[in-house]
């Protein structure tokens, strides 16, 4: 069977560390390793909040791209693009959507409504529409009103881990996210704040969003009298972050919401204990044998669930041992990009 040819519109830098950001370029190489032709266009970097400029630049490129192709939209453009330019694109269009845009933290009223209706106008225009979870997918039938036949869920892959454990002492607490409000960075700190009588030290990777809520942070760090235990780490290296996950023993993330959540695929391959929230994708990415889940916007009980991970050591390890289990069984990325690469070939137009 021929592979179909195939463009890929994703805004920004390609090598930004966030989860959508990877999954999308790991899906791009992917797709390319099966000898499929899959061009990247680069659209501009103020996405889903385009400037006059990019949303028309944008809508030309996506307009030029041939019949013969599929062509697939990050979700920042199936969900932000102008409809009636959408409308006018000859290929079959393809959403790449981790979590649709109006369920973003921090959103005005007008603002989301106003996201919620144009995600859901243009997701009418898809020929088909990828998810990460079935969490995104039962939330696009629900809320958008999109055909469950419509609909592929591609699980992200996960590498196998290349640097063996060696957990540090004090225990280190490892959080992965950009210093974003969703990811809830300051309802860890705020539980770390609770549990200072126990032994842990603590990292949180990810780089800065915003300035003023990274500022934020620092400022919380500093009040709660934690900055000697308490790194943010910023954006790594992928060796650097693989040496702490190796030092870690438990993985951390009070995050407000997630359409996935890779890291948590990553957590689990380094055999970690997980402790993070109740919300989203979270209960079905995260095995309740490897992890605790406490409800969203809830330090207590994120700081006692921490405590009993550090306190039990025979829990800690067990929570380990499944967590090791889930992840060896996790799929990897050429399993997505197989996924994806099946929708393509047997797309038809709308």
């Amino acid at each position: 069977m021929t592979l179909r040819a195939a463009a890929f519109a994703i805004p920004g830098d390609l090598t930004t560390l966030t989860g959508g950001y990877i999954y999308e370029r790991r899906l791009l190489e992917g797709l390319r390793a099966q000898g499929r032709a899959v061009a990247h266009i680069q659209l501009g970097a103020s996405w889903p909040d385009p400037t006059v400029g990019d949303m028309e630049d944008a809508i030309n490129r996506l307009c030029a791209v041939e019949p013969a192709r599929a062509l697939i939209l990050d979700g920042f453009i199936s969900g932000a693009a102008d409809t009636a330019g959408l409308a006018r694109v000859r290929a079959p269009m393809v959403a790449m959507v981790h979590h649709p845009l109006a369920l973003e933290q921090g959103l005005g009223a007008a603002r989301r409504a106003q996201l919620f209706a144009s995600e859901r106008a243009n997701l009418a225009l898809m020929a088909h529409v990828l998810v990460p979870s079935p969490h995104t997918a039962a939330t696009l039938v629900a809320q958008y009103d999109v055909a469950p036949g419509r609909i592929t869920i591609a699980r992200p892959g996960t590498d196998r881990p290349m640097v063996r454990p060696a957990p540090i002492d004090p225990p280190l607490i490892l959080a992965v996210g950009i210093q974003h409000p969703r990811k809830g960075h300051d309802v860890l700190l705020a539980a770390l704040a609770q549990i200072q009588g126990a032994a842990w030290q603590a990292v949180i990777v990810g780089g800065t969003y915003d300035a003023a809520h990274s500022a934020a942070l620092a400022r919380q760090l500093l009040a709660l009298g934690l900055n000697r235990r308490v790194r943010f780490a910023g954006r790594v290296s992928a060796a650097d972050l693989a040496g702490l996950y190796a030092q870690a023993s438990i993985f951390a993330l009070a995050t407000r919401y997630e359409g996935y959540g890779i890291v948590f695929d990553e957590a689990l391959s380094h055999g970690l204990p997980i402790v993070s929230c109740r919300t989203g994708a979270v209960p079905d990415t995260v095995p309740p044998e490897a992890g605790l889940l406490v409800p969203p916007d809830a330090p207590e009980a994120f700081a006692r669930a921490l405590d009993s991970l550090l306190q039990d050591g025979a829990l800690r390890r067990q929570m380990a041992r499944a967590a090791a289990a889930a992840g060896a069984q996790l799929p990897g990325w050429r399993d997505t990009a197989a996924c994806a690469g099946r929708v393509l070939d047997h797309l038809t137009r709308l």
